[in-house]
């Protein structure tokens, strides 16, 4: 029996490894890819082993080439106000959706669960003709809205799902020393789902960081694309490609998230946790 655990656990540990590599080798390819020159990233077959390494397209992307840093700006402004703008929204109708309850609130929670099932594609038009109703076409505020409205039916359902967890005794004995409604929620509520509010930041976040159909959709402009789209149009040619400074601004593109995850992985995954327990 003694070998048989032991040999479950090798099993287990093998499988684990053999998972590892296979996720992070396109990561470690890119790496690899970012220190080789163009003639050597054309290279068939290829060269795991990079026998003479160059830092010469990190030199070129932080020396020469102005356009990077116009978009990783623009990433970190649209990623940013995103977060904020839906971290705030979730908050306040995540609230609602756990407090309030009538009789369309299954309806409603419906109707969010279903918006998740519809890819991005699909409401790029509608998107494109309210927006451009309303001026906001080419603008980083369009943008902002436009990814934070996609991102809101399952930020509030996350949110709702925390607040169900905080005792509605505590809003009572709130609004019993004289605190409104908006009080007992800044003042009581907010501070006990801290971890939600960290989990709903981050993942907002995240997926705007990463976002490419809606600026490639909504911004014209070069000077206001964002890191995705950018690349794509300004350093994707159509008959070659330096893929020794494309995967370079791959690595630098990624920093952000990699300190994201090394620093507030476990919060996240605390606060997703503690949303699934209720009572």
């Amino acid at each position: 029996m003694k070998r048989k655990r032991i040999l479950n656990g090798v099993i287990k540990y093998v499988v684990l490894i053999i998972i590892l590599v296979f996720l992070l080798f396109p990561l470690l390819w890119v790496l690899l890819t970012s220190f080789k020159t163009n003639m050597e990233a054309y290279k068939f077959p290829p060269t795991f082993i990079v026998k003479n390494p160059t830092f010469q397209s990190y030199i070129n992307l932080f020396t020469v080439d102005n356009d990077f840093f116009t978009y990783y700006k623009n990433n970190f402004i649209v990623a940013g106000s995103t977060a904020l703008l839906t971290t705030f929204m979730a908050i306040i109708s995540g609230y609602a959706l756990s407090r309030f309850h009538f009789k369309w609130n299954k309806w409603i929670i419906a109707a969010f669960t279903s918006a998740q099932m519809f890819p991005v594609v699909s409401r790029l038009i509608s998107l494109y003709k309210i927006l451009g109703d309303v001026n906001l076409i080419n603008t980083h505020a369009g943008l902002i809205l436009a990814i934070a409205a996609g991102q809101l039916p399952f930020t509030i359902m996350l949110m709702s799902s925390f607040y169900d967890g905080i005792p509605r005794e505590l809003e009572e004995a709130a609004r019993v020393d004289g605190a409104g409604r908006f009080g007992t929620l800044f003042r009581v509520v907010v501070p006990l789902v801290k971890p939600g509010m960290l989990a709903v930041g981050i993942y907002a976040f995240l997926l705007s960081w990463d976002d490419y159909l809606h600026a490639s959709t909504l911004i014209q402009t070069d000077s206001l694309r964002t890191l995705s789209a950018g690349v794509a149009l300004r350093y994707l040619g159509e008959l070659s490609y330096d893929w020794s400074l494309i995967n370079t601004i791959s690595i630098v593109g990624t920093i952000p998230m990699v300190i994201v995850f090394f620093f507030f992985q476990k919060y996240m995954i605390k606060g997703l946790v503690a949303g699934a327990v209720k009572g």
